[in-house]
């Protein structure tokens, strides 16, 4: 069973989001939260797999309940679940540490979808999301091309890197490079601070930039 809490400030969504994913029957919802900081309290409380998370909402936003959560409990998953797609809160989401970024017009069914699979280690980003994301990387890194260029992979690395930006967790990449779960893990780790990066969605957006998903 996946247990799910809720953080959005208008009630009749944080009670409409619980019956579309009670629908399941691997969900639960153990919690409602209506800012930032209660969803972290109860987190704390409830320990759910999942926190589904507004990012506007008073008092303690999306960001400050991310943050809060990554740092005390950063085995539960963190999915931004909100009307706003512009670049700002996307970027702010993300460097808080969300696992995947979602907005509220997707249906009921892909909701859930994601849900799973942000619960299953896979980061999951809406298309125009995924866009904003690579759209700030690729200004970012356009000042660092001399840079990147000196960056060489070996085999491996390059086979991770696809992997990766496939969407693949580590279980999936050990099993598809016949490696262990955990070279896949240390690989990933040393991926991430040979390119001076934060976190496997920045590293896949990398991936995809430089044409190593293919």
């Amino acid at each position: 069973m996946i247990k799910v809490l809720i953080a959005d400030d208008i009630m009749i969504l944080r009670q409409g989001l619980k019956a579309v994913l009670e629908q399941d029957g691997e969900i639960e919802v153990v919690a409602l939260a209506e800012n930032g900081k209660e969803a972290f309290e109860k987190s704390k409380v409830y320990k759910p797999d999942v926190v589904l998370m507004d990012m506007r909402m008073p008092d303690y936003d999306g960001a400050f309940g991310i943050q809060a959560i990554k740092e005390e409990l950063p085995e539960v998953k963190v999915l931004v679940l909100t009307t706003f797609d512009d670049d700002e809160t996307v970027h702010k989401a993300v460097l808080s540490g969300a696992d995947g970024y979602i907005l509220k017009e997707m249906e009921d069914e892909k909701v859930i979808t994601s849900v799973k699979s942000v619960y299953g280690g896979i980061s999951v980003f809406g298309d125009g999301v995924y866009k904003s994301i690579l759209g700030r990387v690729s200004k970012d890194e356009n000042k660092e091309d001399d840079v990147t260029s000196e960056y060489s992979f070996t085999e491996r690395e390059r086979d991770v890197l696809r992997l990766v930006a496939e969407g693949y967790d580590n279980k999936e990449i050990a099993a598809e490079l016949f490696l262990a779960e955990g070279t896949v893990r240390n690989q990933v780790s040393k991926l991430l601070d040979k390119l001076s990066l934060k976190d496997r969605t920045q590293l896949a957006v990398y991936a995809v930039k430089h044409g190593l998903d293919m």
